[in-house]
């Protein structure tokens, strides 16, 4: 089984210094960020989706073994909150048969006023063929409920782990692989913050548990301030082995 760990986006201004020497052009951010990972999350798309020869300018980008999360944009999951989701499906097909053996997982990010509601996301995840692998991250705490995890074993989709902010960490598996994102150590706020030395050793054990379990492991940290998911990302790396 496979273990990838990666950050949320690969482009800020602040990295440079820290991943890209300073002063690197954005549009040569990517060749550098594929020299110290092997997966990123492509958080751009839940902003503005792009059209298939984006994803298929990454896919030669790209190199061989690399993996490309997407997450899923904003206007199916908190402009319409998965309700009437067949518009979108072939743009998301259509973008997963662009990226090939570089697609990862896609992202489908609730909004956090979503409320719990078994139907619309158990049609939304019938409509989505089974080769495409998804991870869904819930925000309300209505979904966090054993009838939810059941509709998600059902569908082979993953629950998405949570880290950070007071966001309910539940470390459960419903999928054949499991996806987490890291969203930074800071109680108070998201996408702050640095992991310490003992905080990664914890993760690292857990990353290890779903791996011997037969499981696949995708990790992004989103606390990109300051350059600390990359440094946190290369730590847990290194304590994963």
């Amino acid at each position: 089984m496979t273990v990838h760990i990666g950050t949320s986006g690969w482009s800020y201004d602040h990295w440079d210094g820290v991943l890209y020497p300073p002063g690197t052009a954005p549009r040569d951010r990517l060749e550098h960020y594929v020299r110290r990972f092997g997966t990123v999350e492509l958080n751009a798309s839940f902003y503005r989706w792009p059209r298939d020869a984006g994803f298929a300018s990454w896919r030669r980008r790209l190199p061989p073994g690399f993996q490309l999360s997407v997450k899923a944009p904003r206007g199916l999951t908190h402009a319409k909150r998965l309700h009437g989701p067949e518009p979108w499906l072939p743009r998301l097909v259509s973008a997963w048969h662009e990226l090939g053996d570089r697609r990862a997982v896609l992202l489908v990010q609730l909004h956090p006023g979503h409320e719990r509601d078994d139907a619309r996301l158990d049609h939304f995840l019938g409509l989505l063929p089974d080769w495409m692998r998804v991870a869904v991250e819930f925000r309300h705490p209505s979904w966090h409920d054993e009838g939810v995890f059941r509709l998600l074993e059902r569908h082979r989709a993953a629950y998405c782990v949570m880290s950070g902010a007071r966001l309910p960490c539940v470390l459960r598996a419903t999928a054949p692989f499991v996806y987490v994102r890291m969203h930074g150590p800071d109680p108070d706020h998201l996408y702050a913050g640095s992991y310490s030395g003992s905080d990664l050793d914890w993760w690292a054990s857990r990353v290890g548990e779903w791996r011997d379990s037969g499981l696949d492991v995708f990790v992004y940290f989103n606390n990109d301030g300051h350059g600390h998911a990359v440094r946190d990302a290369e730590g847990l790396r290194a304590r994963t082995g």
